[in-house]
């Protein structure tokens, strides 16, 4: 039986570009002729039925915003029996058909128990951590990087002008790929990663050969799952090498802001394309993007991935450093 009516949702952290992913999923909908409903506040909104219906006009102006217009949250009653059940009632009673869920790791397998227990369902990786192995990137991390860059490229002026040592800390949970990704593109000196081991007496003393080479400061880059944190290499530079060391946490700073071309077109992709799939009849499935080409796969197998080793990339960092 052909689906008539879809939901949407965003889920867990927000990331720059779900509101493209939005507007994609809810105007590819209207053009197959299908009813649409956003489901506001992510999980929560689905166990309390914050059902509203989406038109073309719902989702105008909003492709350049930042954050979630259906705005998201990190339901706990979603996680209990009694708060599941009352999320598979809301779906029945909506006559919802197929559900697109936007968000990182923890709201896919939300979607994947949904699909579980009977509902056609199409996650869209939106996290800006990239943490997601199945696919090459998530909507929302190439803003983020950008972000990160520019930043750091601020940090950086006022680093020379005084001759320091200048640490900060990026987002990313577990995955080192805003750190990498941006350290390397903003001439990061040093760069430090969950997925690498660290010596700390190494990195003093890369930290000392380059003032010894006539370097004017030195940009430490560490992704907030490092093995070690911020105030650690700090203390260890201070004792070590007397030099002074400042620290900036970039923080939530990294999910806001307008999102870039490329995520605006990332998302957009991969909302048609979920509303396409499930109208073709696919069922539970997670979408993604793979050399550059938009594709599916089954949603349990793409989140018992890992994800790729960084090699190359960490090699680079160190050899242009």
């Amino acid at each position: 039986m052909a689906i008539q009516r879809i939901a949407v949702l965003t889920s867990g952290g927000d990331s720059p570009g779900m509101n493209a992913a939005i507007r994609a999923v809810v105007r590819t909908g209207l053009a197959r002729g299908l009813e649409v409903y956003g489901v506001r506040h992510g999980y929560q909104g689905l166990v309390d039925g914050e059902f509203i219906p989406m038109d073309s006009v719902s989702v105008s102006d909003m492709i350049q915003r930042g954050g979630t217009g259906l705005f998201t949250a990190r339901s706990k009653d979603f996680m209990t029996e009694e708060g599941f059940h009352r999320a598979l009632m809301m779906l029945e009673s909506f006559k919802i058909d197929g559900l697109i869920v936007i968000g990182g790791d923890g709201s896919l397998r939300g979607a994947l128990d949904l699909a579980k227990n009977g509902i056609a369902v199409a996650g869209l990786p939106g996290t800006i951590d990239n943490d997601l192995a199945y696919t090459d990137y998530t909507i929302g991390f190439d803003t983020a990087v950008n972000t990160a860059v520019s930043a750091i490229g601020n940090l950086r002026d006022t680093s020379s002008a005084h001759g320091m040592v200048t640490i900060v800390e990026l987002m990313g949970r577990h995955c080192g790929d805003i750190a990498l990704f941006a350290g390397i593109a903003s001439g990061g000196d040093i760069i430090v990663v969950p997925e690498k081991e660290y010596d700390m007496d190494d990195i003093c003393r890369q930290v000392v050969e380059g003032h010894n080479a006539g370097k004017l400061h030195c940009l430490i880059i560490v992704a907030e799952g490092a093995p070690f944190s911020c105030a650690e290499i700090r203390e260890a530079i201070q004792e070590r090498t007397g030099m002074e060391s400042r620290i900036t946490v970039l923080g939530h700073v990294q999910r806001g802001g307008s999102p870039s071309a490329f995520d605006r077109l990332l998302a957009s992709r991969l909302g048609a394309y979920g509303v396409d799939a499930l109208a073709e009849g696919k069922k539970a499935i997670a979408v993604g993007i793979r050399n550059n080409e938009i594709f599916d796969m089954d949603l349990a197998e793409a989140l018992e991935m890992k994800r790729p080793e960084r090699t190359e990339l960490i090699r680079l960092g160190e050899i242009l450093r």
